[in-house]
């Protein structure tokens, strides 16, 4: 059996203000499918609960700053930078 349901009284995501939040936060991304290899998902995964954060922002991030060319050394000197500069 199939339930009927009322949507007659349903708000669009941006007038509630939770879900044009989350929108909001999703301007910029794009949905992929990307397969990568089980050690590497293990990896992010293991970082990501042993932080408190997200694998996927974690492998964005990642992502993000070889994109820019980045390395670790650049990353921990630009870290370095701002903990002593806001000290």
């Amino acid at each position: 059996m199939r339930k009927e349901y009322d949507f007659s009284r349903a708000k669009r995501a941006k007038d509630v203000p939770h879900l044009a939040k989350l929108q909001g936060e999703m301007a910029g991304k794009s949905r992929i499918t990307m397969r990568v290899d089980n050690a590497v998902l293990a990896a992010f995964k293991a970082r990501a609960e042993s932080s408190g954060g997200s694998y996927q922002t974690m492998m964005n991030e990642a992502l993000k700053q070889y994109a820019l060319g980045l390395s670790l050394a650049d990353v921990v000197r630009e870290t370095i930078r701002e903990e002593m500069h806001s000290a």
